[in-house]
């Protein structure tokens, strides 16, 4: 009986030790294949092609174009006009962008993959929306000033004080209506199966209790940040370039050349050298103020043009 029991002992331990070495062999195998799965997940999606090294080199010349274009902004005393503190503001909206959320957006468009956790899922793309406001807001605010400024002067006179506080309404208003991105946004894999073993495939995205929720935000979010903004300027603008190139209004160019041809006419009667002067440097300044006047809303055209361009491509 003991040698019986003997041998059934030897079996057991043999039969144990084969299931350990199994499981222990298909443990390494199922470890092995994953090692390898994502090996070749990033051998053939995730590496960068030489198409996107290009697109690498394009967001870093971006990013450095961008950070010292808008210093330049910051650093020059003499901008710092009524219209110049919203360029300001615009121009600290794109850095804000640029130092937060372009880096950001690079390795998502090269991995396919959002490695920056919870948290930042939810910040980056809030602010990167705050900004899309703030700089929408603010080219309307440019585009208002300048309305009044050339079209009704006598209604409503523009203050460094006032442009402070429209830029503090429009930062607190576009912190308030971007709020709803931030509680939307979260991490979520594309290979559930992976989620424990790494974090490639994770993806930031926005997720809705219900399918009618985001129709009617991103609807809400096009009409209050795109259209209705750009309806409102465009129709400033062309205001602003009716006064300026065609009316006849006190201090347009026509006016001007006709009042510079009298002057030149009366300087050369004797006695009037004085007043003539006086007159002419009045005019020179008002040639003066039409042309920068003229260069401004040429510059803000600009400026929303490639804003309209650049959002509606998006």
């Amino acid at each position: 009986m003991s040698g019986i029991t003997g041998n059934l002992d030897c079996e057991e331990c043999l039969s144990s030790s084969h299931v350990a070495n199994s499981t222990e062999l298909h443990v390494h195998s199922t470890v092995d294949d994953d090692d390898e799965l994502l090996r070749y997940i990033w051998r053939e999606y995730l590496h960068p092609k030489q198409y996107e090294w290009v697109l690498i080199v394009a967001y870093i010349i971006v990013f450095f174009v961008s950070l010292i274009g808008n210093s330049l902004v910051w650093k020059n005393r003499h901008m710092r006009t009524v219209t110049n503190y919203f360029i300001v503001n615009l121009s600290f909206a794109d850095v804000l962008v640029t130092i937060i959320c372009l880096p950001a957006s690079l390795v998502v468009d090269i991995t396919e993959t959002w490695f920056f956790g919870k948290t930042l899922c939810k910040v980056v793309p809030y602010l990167q929306t705050i900004s899309v406001s703030v700089s929408v807001l603010t080219l309307s605010c440019i585009a208002q000033d300048r309305w009044y400024a050339i079209c009704h002067p006598l209604m409503f006179k523009s203050t460094a004080k006032r442009a402070r506080k429209s830029i503090v309404v429009i930062w607190v208003v576009s912190c308030i209506i971007m709020i709803p991105q931030a509680i939307v946004m979260e991490c979520t894999s594309l290979l559930p199966e992976l989620t424990n073993k790494t974090s490639l495939f994770t993806v930031c995205d926005e997720h809705w209790g219900a399918e009618i929720y985001p129709k009617v935000y991103h609807t809400c979010f096009f009409i209050v940040t795109y259209f209705a903004p750009l309806c409102l300027m465009v129709l400033a603008y062309i205001q602003i370039c009716h006064k300026l190139w065609c009316q006849q209004i006190p201090g347009s160019t026509s006016v001007l050349q006709r009042k510079w041809r009298s002057m030149q006419c009366s300087a050369h009667t004797p006695g009037v050298g004085e007043p003539v002067r006086v007159r002419t440097s009045t005019v020179c300044a008002e040639i003066k103020q039409v042309r920068a006047r003229r260069k401004t809303a040429r510059m803000l055209m600009v400026v929303l043009f490639v804003f309209a361009l650049c959002y509606h491509s998006n």
